[in-house]
């Protein structure tokens, strides 16, 4: 695995999915109150989507916890590669770093 395959794409998809678990829980936790809020009301049918919803919202959290769970093994993973390419190659590791700087602070000295 070389430095350019362990960040790029790798870096974007896990902030994406981070973003996503994130908002996913915002709408998990909305649907709880709605369903909360909607406990007084009586009716067959209403009891019978309030069942659903939360039969729905049990098997959202089951797969949002998976979900999480993959995204932090494969984070420890690109860690733990990036750590060991950085012992195997550290002048390389330190030239990347040195070349990432300055092109940071080129960038920032533009605006």
């Amino acid at each position: 695995m070389n430095a350019k395959s362990m960040s790029g794409d790798t870096d974007t998809n896990d902030v994406t999915k981070e973003q996503l678990i994130q908002d996913f829980k915002v709408v998990v936790a909305d649907a709880e109150a709605l369903i909360k809020a909607t406990a007084g009301q009586g009716g067959e049918a209403v009891a019978a989507m309030r069942a659903k919803a939360e039969a729905s919202l049990a098997a959202a959290k089951v797969k949002m916890s998976e979900a999480q769970a993959a995204l932090m093994v494969r984070t420890r993973a690109a860690a733990k590669a990036t750590d060991e390419y950085v012992h195997v190659h550290p002048w390389q590791a330190i030239g990347v770093g040195t070349a990432v700087g300055l092109l940071v602070g080129l960038l920032i000295a533009r605006r």
